[in-house]
């Protein structure tokens, strides 16, 4: 997670698929046990709603990141904001 860029996100599924194991709530599960640490508010669900019990914190992180949000400005617009890593 610390390697998402500010500005950018992954899905919780996005995760999963990069490590190869498990989906989007197993992540959504260690993130919500250990993701203190990280800029946690860079995974979110993939209809671009952050998590839930920390929406408020998040949306002030989109807005000091300038992450793009859809026009409803309550979700990240993912098709812009999605941080597609370099794997190789």
């Amino acid at each position: 997670m610390d390697r998402i860029p500010p500005g950018r996100v992954l899905a919780y599924g996005d995760i999963a698929e990069m490590v190869g194991r498990g989906g989007p709530r197993q992540v959504g599960r260690v993130m919500s046990l250990f993701g203190g640490g990280v800029p946690w508010w860079r995974v979110i669900r993939a209809d671009g709603r952050p998590p839930a019990c920390n929406e408020v914190e998040a949306h002030e992180h989109y807005r000091a990141e300038g992450t793009p949000l859809r026009p409803d400005g309550r979700r990240v617009d993912m098709a812009r904001a999605r941080w597609l890593p370099d794997l190789s």
